[in-house]
């Protein structure tokens, strides 16, 4: 393995995309999306399809997923003078009281949404600002005749990431959410999961790969480059997790029969090295991380990693840079620019072994 050095810079993050290589529309089959396969070991790069998974995945490795699903957290609707205002739900307010309809957002136009203004959603939504946190993001309160996820659920859209450069069609409904989605919590979706059919997972566990599932909510960070120089300068926001008992044991059993952990996505493996010790023993529990995964770092838990072309400048590039090794990632991305991959959300897919 090539050592990494100690000290990394924002702008090392960076590389050149042309746009018409950022996937707006989803491929018309989950998987088969194509597969970029990058061995940290050597270097060497491999194209394949995504649901050659099946071949790569020897019977006894576990495969994580991360089974939070995205909730419909865009309220559009008019602020007092009738110009249009957006409210993205981050999260609901932590020991705010059930029934308090606190939720911390972001909105647009910021300076316009101060507190005491109401943006009208529609007649069975209205949308209180209440506060200006430290970081700029507000704190709401929704004004609804309705049960709380019944009014988001009716008036809300599904929230596509800025680079999508679209409004949200009836495909995203569906296709902006994984196959295996079951927590609601998330304003985006984990990405690398959206490959998967259910085919795909029936065929892996019919081979002896083992299913294990976890829970991190993903939050508007995934969206923000780095803008700080220095990486260590930069603050992640905290996302919510939770591995359950059922979980830590399994992942515990195969790596102790020498099976190989398969984190699908960079959610996956920042959930697994925030419940990881120095050993590697992966312990069940839930809370918040705000972990910060970059070159260089030693891995505890991911042996292999499954991931999506990632924006310039991001954590979840520096995340990936961390585990494939800093030169042969960036150099898998050229690759990957020059023979046509499409790349982001909706695009084509990773495979670090």
């Amino acid at each position: 393995m090539v050592r990494e050095r100690e000290r990394y810079a924002t702008s090392d993050f960076d590389y050149v995309l042309p746009p018409d290589r950022i996937a707006r529309h989803p491929a018309d089959r989950r998987d088969e999306s194509r597969l970029l396969v990058l061995d940290r070991r050597t270097g060497e790069v491999h194209h394949r399809i995504f649901r050659d998974l099946a071949e790569l995945i020897p019977p006894g490795d576990a495969l994580v997923l991360n089974e939070t699903r995205v909730f419909p957290a865009r309220l559009i609707g008019r602020r007092g003078g009738g110009g249009e205002a957006e409210v993205l739900l981050l999260r609901p307010v932590e020991g705010a009281g059930e029934g308090a309809g606190l939720w911390e957002a972001l909105v647009r136009p910021g300076a316009k949404l101060r507190p005491g203004r109401v943006v009208e959603v529609a007649d069975e939504l209205r949308v209180e600002i209440v506060d200006v946190t430290s970081d700029g993001s507000r704190i709401v309160r929704l004004l609804t005749p309705l049960p709380e996820e019944e009014a988001i659920d009716r008036y809300g859209r599904i929230p596509l990431p800025p680079y999508i450069d679209r409004e949200a069609e009836a495909e995203d409904a569906e296709r902006y959410q994984t196959v295996f989605a079951r927590e609601r919590g998330s304003v985006a979706a984990p990405t690398a999961g959206l490959h998967f059919t259910q085919s795909l997972l029936t065929t892996l566990e019919d081979r002896g790969v083992r299913l294990v599932r976890l829970v991190l909510h993903v939050g508007v960070g995934t969206f923000r480059p780095v803008e700080v120089e220095d990486p260590a300068e930069h603050r992640m926001h905290a996302e919510r997790y939770a591995v359950s008992d059922e979980a830590a044991a399994a992942l515990n059993a195969v790596r102790a029969r020498g099976g190989a952990i398969w984190a699908v996505g960079t959610t996956v493996a920042r959930t697994l090295e925030t419940v990881a010790d120095e050993a590697g023993v992966i312990h069940p529990g839930a809370g918040w991380t705000d972990l910060f995964i970059r070159p260089p770092y030693r891995f505890r838990a991911v042996d292999r990693l499954i991931t999506n072309f990632h924006l310039p400048r991001s954590t979840l590039l520096m995340l990936v840079a961390a585990f494939g090794g800093y030169d042969r990632v960036m150099r898998a991305y050229r690759e990957a620019v020059e023979a046509g991959y499409r790349f982001y959300s909706y695009g084509d897919a990773m495979l670090i072994l």
